[in-house]
């Protein structure tokens, strides 16, 4: 069981109730007896005593007041009154808490009701007492210990006067600008006063001296005190351990501790960091620490509370970070030590009052010993002028992380390219629902509707058994991503989502999600792209959705744990998720059959991606493709087998020849095919690429197709209409209502918009269209703006340098890194 409690300097160590049920229940009080307790809790009863052993006290009352009529009648008598100023102090406690000075009538009532208050809160007891007030004092306490067995000893004195509100801020040990013979008499006082009242274990008799060198007694604090160390550092008594071993049993004697043999060598100087801010008030902060450090070196110590990196500061319990004590042999060195190891403090995350404390340790009045309990308040204007903080490396460090993680910070939108004020127009299939209010009429079922019901094997033949060539859009993700960095927001989509469920009822999928399109909204439009998947999956039941899954790295630029990815692709499809385009940077086949695996657990549709370059010569030969989709056929069990053309590298010639040997060779896997139409033959290519029996082609509606785009979608069902003949699944006449609403949209995002061509010069350097004008941001950033054509030449150089490698995100940005590197440092 507890042999004894120390109750630290908290309230409980001047409880008397807990000291007697300490003692009643066999535990030993590391303190003095509760009956000391009691006698020198109470204010009236101590002063009692020490008028009783002649040791001088300021006049106040006799006993407490407890109305303010007593209060009022004891100092404004006309034969027998002190008169003002005065001091209006708690009766029982201490700390400072139930204190006010009052210097006129007019201002009695307010705070002795205010004072009052205070200590019935903290101290269960509102009762004042009543004392002259003594202007422009030293506070000076004496730090005793005693055995209760009648050794007392006094361990010099400490100096508290620079206060703020009675709370002691900076304590010295010991005190200097006092004359030697009222030191002694300090000590007589305090150690007469704990050996005639029996007291045991460490205490501290506290004092005023005024400015003649007269001291009163104020009170005794029965109990260790915060600024113990100051007297520790200069005597070198371990003040804690003597209280343990004292109420063990131990005497002084045995301690080693006579007065003769105690000697005070050097001075000590303590300062409390807290989580205060001296700008607004000492009022607490609150929050988070994201840095902690602390000063050290020679002649510092440091006594630690909540101060270290990640503690949270709550309003629930007292602002203390930590104790910082100097010692030196000098006043004017402990003074300068403690100065530079708060200097060194870096706290981040809540303010302290480390600047106030600087501020006080420099002052010419604090230096030269002068300081008295008015300090604060005469020269409060030096004492409260702080520099802003500048927090440089923190600024630094967070920005080389944000690169580490992010990448590159991307420019901003161009303010001499101002949006369009212009409101797009929303395609009117409407139907009144009344109320003057109009909603969308009910989308068609559509091949969503096959994939609920059939499930992705039956998805894959139907797409398979269609009579025509499939189309898909990409507007919601991958021309925007190549037209304007991916900035298109959810809104913009929601309003004109019902009407493109209707015009595209018909479609394979709408490309909205994954890619860069998570990134984007994470960092750049604040958005959460869990709750853009959500939102148009409502407004569009019935046309499949579909991502890019970049494998192993999901929507992400690293490799991710596998459990990461299994999680994401399950997450996606509860949320509304149907076709995952499954590709890899690399084309590395296991990277391929984890995103396979982990979107057949999630029991959604694989769409396995052969991401294409070259032009069919050379290391990425036909044969090379036909083993890829053969392992993504047969090992990853792939429901669509897709060919994603990043570059637009695919001419009407390589799309024959490609799709016709990947159709002969997997005769029962749907073919989906996807280019960009940097090079200009985006159309020629998809038309060539159906005409050798592609199941499905990618498009974008026409004002957000071309360039680094994909083909046009008009221009596709045109094409494809004259190529089979019959009813298109996509009428014209939808298509051109939903182009004159992103016709206009697209004027809100020209400050984004690179207004970049095509060029034929992609069969050259081969970059990536949805690479494309990110990187020409980049380059901007840079200051490259002015070197693009050097910057795509050195693409094609550093493709070559890295072994012409299969380029598309994350690989497609190392080319691209890489090359604009070169151009800077030629």
């Amino acid at each position: 069981g507890v042999d004894a409690i120390h109750p630290g300097y908290g309230l409980l160590s001047e409880n008397q109730g807990f000291a007697k049920a300490c003692e009643v229940a066999g535990i030993e009080f590391i303190g003095p007896p509760s009956e000391v307790l009691g006698l020198f809790g109470d204010k009236t009863s101590a002063r009692e005593l020490a008028i009783s052993q002649n040791v001088p006290v300021i006049p106040g009352t006799d006993g407490p007041c407890n109305k303010l009529e007593e209060a009022r009648a004891f100092i404004e008598d006309p034969d027998k009154g002190i008169g003002y100023p005065v001091m209006v102090k708690a009766t029982m406690g201490g700390g400072g808490r139930g204190m006010r000075v009052v210097r006129t009538a007019a201002e009695l009532e307010e705070n002795y009701n205010s004072a009052s208050r205070e200590a019935l809160t903290a101290f269960g007891d509102g009762s004042m007492f009543i004392e002259r007030l003594v202007e422009r004092p030293r506070h000076v306490e004496v730090q005793i210990l005693a055995d209760g067995k009648g050794g007392v000893v006094h361990l010099f004195e400490r100096d508290c006067s620079v206060q703020r509100r009675h709370q002691k801020i900076v304590e010295i040990a010991p005190a200097l600008g006092i004359p030697q013979e009222t030191r002694e008499a300090l000590w007589a006082d305090a150690v007469k006063l704990c050996t005639v009242c029996g007291y045991k274990n460490a205490g501290t008799v506290e004092f005023l001296v005024d400015e003649q060198g007269r001291h009163y007694f104020i009170e005794v604090n029965p109990r260790i005190q915060v600024e113990h160390t100051v007297t520790e550092e200069i005597t070198g008594i371990d003040i804690v351990q003597s209280q343990i071993k004292i109420a063990q049993g131990s005497t002084l004697a045995d301690l080693g501790l006579e007065q003769a043999k105690i000697s005070s060598r050097g001075f000590a100087i303590q300062a409390r960091v807290t989580t205060e801010n001296p700008a607004k008030g000492f009022a607490p902060d609150y929050g988070r620490i994201d840095v902690f450090r602390a000063g050290e070196g020679m002649g510092i110590r440091l006594d630690a509370a909540n101060g270290f990196t990640g503690a949270v500061i709550t309003p629930h319990y007292d602002s203390l970070l930590m104790k910082v004590t100097a010692h030196a042999l000098t006043y004017e060195l402990a003074a300068q030590k403690l100065d530079r190891a708060l200097h060194e403090f870096r706290v981040r995350g809540v303010s302290t009052n480390v600047p106030f404390i600087r501020n006080v340790l420099r002052h010419p009045v604090f230096m030269a010993q002068e300081a008295k309990t008015d300090f604060i308040e005469t020269y409060r204007d030096e004492l409260f002028a702080f520099a802003p903080q500048r927090d440089r490396a923190n600024k630094v460090l967070k920005y080389l992380a944000e690169v580490a993680v992010n990448g590159h910070p991307m420019p901003g939108c161009d303010a001499a390219k101002p949006p369009s004020q212009l409101r797009p127009p929303v395609p009117r299939h409407l139907l009144s629902a009344g109320e003057g209010k109009e909603k969308y009429a009910p989308p068609s079922v559509g091949f969503k509707q096959v994939l609920d019901r059939e499930g992705p094997e039956g998805f894959a033949k139907a797409v398979l058994e269609h009579p025509r060539t499939l189309l898909a859009d990409t507007t919601w993700r991958d021309a925007h991503q190549s037209l304007f960095a991916t900035r298109l927001r959810t809104i913009d989509m929601m309003r004109i989502a019902p009407a493109t469920a209707q015009a595209l009822k018909h479609a394979y999928a709408l490309e909205m999600w994954g890619g860069a399109t998570f990134d984007v909204c994470l960092r750049f439009l604040r958005e959460d792209p869990w709750v853009r998947l959500e939102k148009l999956r409502e407004l569009v039941p019935n046309v499949p959705f579909q991502m890019l899954l970049r494998g192993a790295n999901a929507v992400g630029y690293t490799s991710y744990p596998d459990n990461v990815v299994y999680e994401f692709c399950r997450e996606a499809k509860l949320r509304g998720m149907d076709v995952f385009r499954v590709f890899d940077s690399v084309n590395y086949d296991e990277n391929l059959l984890l995103g396979c695996d982990a979107v057949h657990k999630a029991d959604g549709v694989v769409q396995a991606e052969l991401c294409f370059t070259g032009d069919l010569t050379g290391k990425y030969d036909l044969d090379y493709y036909l083993k890829l989709a053969d392992t993504l056929v047969h090992k990853g069990g792939t429901h669509v087998l897709g060919v994603k053309d990043m570059a637009g590298l695919m001419t009407p010639q390589i799309a024959h020849d490609l799709v016709t040997a990947l159709k002969q060779e997997f005769p029962n896997t749907p073919l989906h095919l996807h280019t960009h139409d940097t090079g200009g033959v985006g159309v020629a290519s998809m038309i060539a690429g159906a005409r050798a029996g592609a199941d499905v082609v990618h498009g974008a509606i026409d004002c957000m197709s071309g360039s680094t785009s994909q083909p046009s979608l008009g221009a596709l069902v045109k094409s494809l209409g004259e190529l089979e003949g019959g009813e298109p699944d996509i009428q014209m006449s939808d298509l051109a209502a939903l182009n004159d609403y992103w016709s206009v949209m697209k004027g809100h995002y020209a400050p984004f918009e690179q207004q970049v061509s095509g060029s034929s010069d992609v069969f050259q350097h081969q970059m990536p269209g949805g690479q494309y004008t990110n990187l020409m941001f980049q380059s901007q950033s840079m200051g490259l703006a002015s070197e693009w054509g050097k910057v795509k030449k050195a693409y094609a150089e550093a493709n070559q340098l890295l072994g012409d490698i299969v380029k598309v995100t994350p690989s497609s940005k190392v080319v691209g890194d890489l090359a604009q590197f070169m151009v800077t440092n030629r």
